[in-house]
């Protein structure tokens, strides 16, 4: 058996607002915005330059219990987690970009990683996993 995780959905305040936040500051590519009639939303799917794993479902909150749970859908923990190949190239785009960063980077046994807000608050790593880290399965 073969499976994988196609989306995970991130529940946002508006829809083009969190398109331009991903798109312009993460520049994340927009794979779909479909409109559906029956359900009166969008089908927002966005994902990382040059991925091929899992992607963003963008998710508009339908009603005042979702509402509460916008930019805080784990928690307070780390939700998501960026990888990249080059973690200071991203990181100096981020912070040209204004994004916010609430833990500045740090060398880890498993790699580069600093911590940063979306537009909502929801918690990020950004994350360059070191050679040994990337050989471990899962990465």
């Amino acid at each position: 058996m073969k499976q994988s995780i196609a989306h995970i959905a991130l529940v946002v305040k508006d829809y083009d607002e969190a398109i331009a936040f991903y798109t312009q500051k993460l520049r994340f590519e927009l794979i779909q915005d479909i409109y559906q009639a029956g359900q009166d939303k969008r089908w927002v799917i966005v994902a990382p330059p040059n991925s091929a794993g899992t992607t963003l479902l963008l998710a508009r909150a339908s009603n005042s219990v979702q509402e509460n749970h916008i930019g805080n859908q784990a928690g307070g923990r780390v939700f998501l987690f960026l990888s990249t190949d080059d973690f200071w190239r991203d990181y100096e785009q981020m912070r040209a970009a204004d994004i916010k960063f609430v833990r500045q980077p740090k060398e880890a046994e498993y790699g580069t990683v600093a911590v940063f807000e979306d537009l909502y608050g929801n918690l990020w790593d950004l994350v360059e996993f070191s050679k040994a880290a990337a050989d471990q399965p899962g990465q």
